[in-house]
């Protein structure tokens, strides 16, 4: 009997994984370097409609409406529809070209039409030869919009914190891993014949049968290597995956081991991650802005965990953790249900609720998580127990949500450094567009990164009132071929 207090108590202590500008005021208007930008305009008169070029009391119209601006323009040529483009002598923010063309509409009654002569980008395609497998990132269905999103912010200068199984320096990862650290005290958990120390690195958290007291054997997951991949996998190399921030820095923070790991070390880690002290332990030379949190366990949110958000807050770090795999209420699950937490559920490859994802009042959003036949491919490991060679492998769960989530918050803190943790997480829930099939309670909708990275630099963000769907959840699937499309909680 006491044994069995013991391991249930133990159990209750640790998380695992979770599978969870503008002026008219006469002063010259500067461009924004985050800003979309011309230095053109088109017009298309009435009474000039396929002519040359307009009147000289036309062009005199123009040249006053945009003198307020502090800009000077001058007639460039006309087009094949019978517009006429104007060229200014320096580029300005499209919000001022917007209110220039307004102004000529409202002062020219010849104005048939004003706009601003936009100037259009290739998006960016990586070049990554599995990226045309991650549906995740570019489908139209569920996927998460980032190509458009990639041509304004890669999430450089950006670092995000992996809290997770530590991870292994993968061809197409290690470019991007800062130096982290092991934070696991208990030596069988951590499975690398110590405990605390300065390599985060995975040596593998596979387990015996009775290990972890659930009877059966289990290979190493490799779990921190796959949330890191997905975050900022190496982009644009012409190998493997793409990574949602690939501009970021991941700043692997080892806190699970065999077994999961314990509240103690996962705050501990939480607040080194986000550049506060901890005894013992060097200082953090790279301070995280988004920490990652694919964890979570069952029970209430304690005082512990909630001082490490508030310390890790307190410094501008945004707190991203999963829903949780229960395919139940989330808000019994922690941190899931801490404050000041920005919770994630999974959608599965049509835009609804996977089948295992968690759900309710705590959950904030949701992002792809993958299901049954179409998981979230990132980089892994080979090794069943210890290392072995760099693979790539579709993982299902809310922890391969939850990434999808931190690495768009990366995206729009490269973007504006300025924002809190209260800003983001606010803009990130405004920044969604309907369930393209039910998901109910799933938070205020899909994330849409390249609103979400418009949205970083807006002057506010109201966040959506409602969501699409009505139906309540799916029933929990089966788990899938291993090795494929792996659960993982």
């Amino acid at each position: 009997m006491r044994l069995a207090v013991a391991a249930a108590t133990l159990l209750a202590l640790q998380s695992l994984p979770v599978a969870a500008f503008q002026r008219a005021d006469g002063s010259a208007a500067q461009a924004s370097a985050s800003e979309p930008a011309s230095d053109r305009l088109i017009v298309r008169y009435h009474s000039a409609a396929g002519a040359s070029t307009p009147s000289t009391a036309a062009q005199a119209r123009a040249r006053a409406a945009v003198q307020p601006y502090g800009v000077q323009v001058q007639h460039l040529r006309a087009t094949a529809n019978g517009a006429h483009v104007f060229k200014l002598d320096r580029p300005v923010p499209l919000t001022t070209l917007e209110q220039m063309a307004q102004t000529l509409r409202n002062g020219d009654a010849d104005v048939e039409y004003a706009e601003p002569d936009l100037i259009m980008r290739p998006q960016y395609t990586p070049t990554d030869s599995r990226y045309a497998q991650q549906w995740d990132l570019f489908e139209t269905t569920a996927g998460m919009n980032l190509p458009t999103a990639w041509d304004k912010s890669t999430g450089a200068g950006v670092v995000v914190a992996v809290i997770d199984t530590g991870v292994r320096p993968h061809a197409d990862l290690k470019a991007n891993l800062l130096a982290g650290y092991d934070f696991v005290t208990n030596t069988t958990t951590a499975n690398d014949g110590g405990g605390r120390d300065a390599d985060p690195a995975d040596p593998g958290d596979w387990t015996t049968a009775g290990l972890c007291y659930s009877g059966s054997a289990a290979s190493s997951s490799w779990h921190g290597t796959h949330v890191a991949g997905t975050i900022a996998a190496v982009t644009g190399n012409a190998v493997g995956v793409a990574g949602v921030a690939f501009g970021a820095k991941v700043l692997p923070v080892r806190a699970l081991g065999r077994c999961g790991g314990y509240t103690s070390d996962i705050a501990d880690a939480m607040v080194w991650a986000a550049g506060g002290s901890v005894a013992g332990v060097p200082a953090n030379a790279n301070p995280a802005r988004v920490l990652n949190l694919s964890l979570g366990g069952s029970g209430s949110c304690g005082v512990t965990y909630q001082n490490a958000i508030n310390a890790a807050r307190a410094r501008g770090a945004v707190v991203v953790v999963a829903a949780g795999n229960a395919n139940t209420n989330a808000t019994g699950s922690v941190p899931a249900n801490c404050t000041g937490v920005v919770t994630v559920a999974a959608v599965n490859r049509s835009g609804g609720k996977a089948s295992y994802s968690n759900y309710g009042a705590v959950v904030d959003l949701a992002a792809p998580g993958g299901d049954s036949g179409a998981g979230i491919l990132s980089t892994l490991n080979a090794g069943t127990t210890t290392p072995g060679a760099d693979s790539y492998a579709a993982y299902m769960g809310t922890s391969m949500a939850t990434p999808h989530v931190a690495g768009v918050a990366a995206l729009m803190l490269s973007r504006n450094p300025s924002l809190t943790p209260d800003e983001v997480e606010a803009r990130l829930k405004a920044s969604v567009r309907p369930f393209p099939a039910a998901c109910s309670q799933c938070g205020t909708g899909l994330l849409d990164a390249n609103m979400a990275v418009d949205a970083a630099v807006t002057a506010s963000a109201t966040v959506v009132a409602s969501t699409v769907s009505t139906s309540s959840p799916a029933t929990t699937s089966t788990t899938s071929a291993a090795g494929v499309n792996r659960r993982m909680r």
